[in-house]
């Protein structure tokens, strides 16, 4: 196989080939030998690979005649996407951890796999080492999936799992994340959601069968986020995650393909307030999980190490046995084609919410707050204020209410005078 990219993940899966090879021609009857490894600066030694392996020229890689598999980990939208479309009309089947390019391109890497007999394996591109791809894609295919929410993104877990059990700043914690190698010196992708509505987008399509990207992610991140947020979260017996939610919107015609006229899928990436008891709350540092809701098997949780090169590669290595064991045999046929998707509109999103008002303390302040939430169908269930004078903040809890209005109670509130600094708002998972 050709491999493109030699960087953490690439150079362990070159490990993890070397330490397994007999194993996996035992156990598999095929022998995985990579025939090169194209990078960036072939030049530079790469600890780990033979640098006879090395070469700067990723097309002549895919278009090698012994190269009979391609495997894609460089990662971005271009030259990756050209080279996957190269390999699949080559006849290569293709194992890629690129969930940018999967979110972006997905539909038409798929059509190409189909239109070719050959297999596009990406397990590696969401959960890292978990088994998701799979999981969804074959144990679950029977199963009518209404919701599925995870933490996807471990860079943001580590940083929120410290502020939640250290007290520490967001800045702080995201230093600490970067002294330890779990986040980039540019955080932005992970710390603003980005990265999860990727990895969002590619498992709404797998589990409902649509052709959804990362446009139709609604996604907010959790660099606004405050210790006063994490600690009253505390207080309530929730914890803050960054959660990616795709779920089933039935509508007057019943539950159906999300791309058909009975349903719509609604997609979105934000902090949320998790309750402690929920299986998501327990998962801390930089794992990962995933909490399938489905109609007949209930609720399920895959649980694991989200990122780094070994687990990855591990992911990938999976991959790559199954496209080379049907290649051998003639099995692969490219995967299933998906429908357009139905994408329901953040604004009809029905949840609860945590909000946090800064506001002067004064008679009639607590009315005239009342009175926008009342104007716009928003029911408080809770309210608590903290501080006095100049200092005085209250949060509240409402009830379950519709995204739109709830936007517009905000819009109102910015407006009084009272309200000094409308503050951090959350979507409160309990409620949905």
């Amino acid at each position: 196989m050709g491999i493109l990219g030699g960087g953490t993940v690439g150079a362990a899966l070159v490990g993890l080939l070397a330490e397994r090879r007999t194993e996996i021609a035992a156990r598999c009857g095929i022998e995985l030998v990579p025939v090169a490894v194209a990078v960036r600066s072939p030049d530079r030694p790469r600890p780990g690979v033979p640098a006879d392996l090395l070469t700067g020229d990723a097309a002549a890689v895919v278009a090698r005649p012994d190269t009979d598999i391609v495997v894609e980990l460089i990662g971005g939208i271009d030259p990756a996407r050209e080279l996957l479309l190269a390999a699949m009309a080559g006849g290569k089947p293709v194992v890629t951890a690129n969930k940018e390019v999967l979110a972006g391109h997905g539909a038409e890497l798929f059509a190409a796999a189909r239109a070719a007999g050959v297999d596009l394996l990406f397990e590696a591109a969401v959960g890292g080492a978990i088994p998701l791809v799979r999981a969804l894609r074959e144990s679950l295919a029977g199963e009518s999936v209404r919701r599925i929410m995870g933490i996807v993104n471990g860079t943001t877990n580590y940083i929120l799992s410290r502020m939640t059990t250290a007290g520490s700043g967001y800045h702080d914690a995201l230093a600490e994340a970067q002294a330890l190698g779990y986040a980039e010196a540019d955080p932005r992708a992970d710390v603003e959601g980005h990265d999860a509505a990727a990895k969002a987008a590619i498992m709404a399509g797998i589990v409902f069968g649509a052709e959804v990207t990362t446009a139709d992610v609604h996604c907010e991140g959790i660099s606004t986020l405050s210790p006063n947020d994490i600690a009253f979260a505390r207080r309530l017996g929730h914890v803050i995650k960054l959660l990616a939610i795709a779920e089933r919107i039935d509508g007057d015609g019943g539950a159906g393909s999300a791309g058909g006229g009975g349903a719509a899928v609604a997609v979105r990436v934000h902090p949320a307030m998790v309750p402690d008891d929920h299986p998501l709350a327990a998962v801390r540092d930089s794992f990962n999980a995933v909490f399938v809701e489905g109609d007949a098997a209930g609720e399920l949780m895959l649980y694991g190490r989200g990122a780094g090169g070994r687990p990855t590669a591990s992911a990938v290595l999976g991959d790559l046995i199954d496209a080379a064991v049907n290649l051998a045999s003639g099995a692969a046929a490219g995967p299933p084609p998906v429908a357009p998707a139905r994408i329901h509109p953040i604004g009809e999103l029905r949840t609860a919410y945590y909000l946090a008002l800064e506001v002067i303390d004064r008679p009639g302040v607590l009315a005239a707050v009342a009175g926008v939430f009342g104007r716009h169908g928003v029911s408080i269930r809770s309210m608590e204020q903290e501080g006095l004078g100049d200092q005085a903040r209250i949060i509240f809890i409402t009830h379950v209410a519709c995204e739109s209005d709830m936007r517009a109670t905000l819009d109102d509130l910015r407006h009084l005078e009272a309200v000094r600094q409308v503050g951090s708002v959350l979507r409160v998972i309990a409620d949905e």
